[in-house]
């Protein structure tokens, strides 16, 4: 109760960082950790020494817990540069177990990044002229990178865990716009074939929910979710969801306009006569036409003031086979922008 209550009081404050429309975020979310399944796929990809030769095999290599770091600096730096030659200007950057945290290093993976590693990115990233966002996806279909706390959900210790990342990772960003907390996909089906099940419903998904914002937002950073909670329960997310969380609906599929019926499309809509604020993601994932469509529809749709920008998520680990994968998503945001 008391963190709803801090979430409720601060859409204020928050209104005075909205956007002009002439000021879009464009963003792409990159991941430092890819601890975010336990999916049981094939034996050769639980060898941790086994050798990807391509993009699909590096992804499903990582979708098991990892006790190593599955990711090529090369590569980062590669994304990172091409990001700002395009035009770019943010990257939400997916934390989980790949940073020795000061306050759990327990967590961390074999090579995770020190805190000085991640301060110092955090300045390189600055420089090319890149706004660079925190991720930890606290969502239970997607927090194996929590390790033994991952299955403590809601108990007084997982608080305690929580808060002291939430608090670190502000401060090692030096208090940035946003922080994203995931939040998506917590549902049955998407845990089938998981060794370990944990679902949130009701009264606790949304208590966990005000805790986490209350965290980030006490400290006067807005928080930043995936909005498909609402597919499945567009009445009680629009009774409960505080006007201050920042919105990421999702549609991978080439056109919104021949789905624009159906729920995974109509939340933009819904979201925009809600009065949310919103950043589009599409994604490479499926196809080349998405993100292009994604944004042709969402600017016609979703008001100016509102409309915060757009992300591209290529769901690919920072790997080197995925390399020309992870670029094609970045030529897709570019189409998009100039046709903005």
């Amino acid at each position: 109760m008391a963190a709803a209550g801090v979430a409720s009081s601060l859409p204020s404050f928050l209104l005075a960082q909205q956007n002009s429309p002439q000021d879009k975020i464009w963003a792409n979310l990159l991941h430092l950790s890819y601890n975010m399944w336990e999916d049981n796929v094939s034996l050769k990809y639980k060898d941790e020494n086994y050798k990807c030769t391509t993009c699909q095999e590096a992804r499903e290599w990582a979708h098991p817990y990892r006790s190593s770091l599955t990711f090529d600096d090369a590569v980062w730096d590669a994304l990172l540069t091409e990001m700002a030659a395009v035009g770019m200007n943010m990257v939400i950057i997916d934390l989980g177990d790949a940073v020795k945290y000061e306050s759990h290093p327990e967590i961390a993976v074999k090579n995770a990044w020190t805190t000085e590693k991640l301060r110092s990115e955090l300045v390189k990233i600055r420089k090319l002229g890149l706004e660079p966002i925190p991720k930890l996806n606290f969502a239970t279909t997607h927090d194996v990178w929590m390790g033994e706390y991952s299955r403590m959900v809601s108990t007084s210790k997982y608080y305690e865990v929580c808060r002291n990342l939430i608090g670190e990772v502000i401060e090692l960003f030096d208090y940035p716009r946003f922080f994203h907390l995931g939040m998506d996909e917590e549902t049955p089906d998407y845990q089938g074939r998981f060794d370990h099940v944990t679902v949130r419903q009701n009264d606790l998904w949304w208590g966990d929910l005000y805790f986490y914002i209350g965290e980030v937002e006490k400290k006067g950073v807005r928080s930043w979710i995936w909005s498909d909670y609402a597919w499945h329960h567009p009445e009680r997310f629009f009774k409960k969801m505080p006007k201050s969380v920042l919105q990421s609906n999702w549609y991978y599929g080439a056109s919104l306009e021949e789905e624009k019926t159906k729920s995974y499309v109509k939340l933009y809509n819904d979201l925009e006569a809600h009065g949310y604020d919103q950043v589009p993601t599409g994604s490479n994932h499926y196809n080349d036409e998405n993100m292009e469509a994604t944004v042709d529809y969402c600017r016609k749709v979703i008001d100016p003031s509102r409309l915060y920008g757009f992300m591209t998520a290529a769901w690919r680990p920072t790997m080197s086979p995925c390399l020309d994968r992870h670029k094609e998503a970045i030529a897709q945001i570019e189409r998009a922008m100039k046709k903005f």
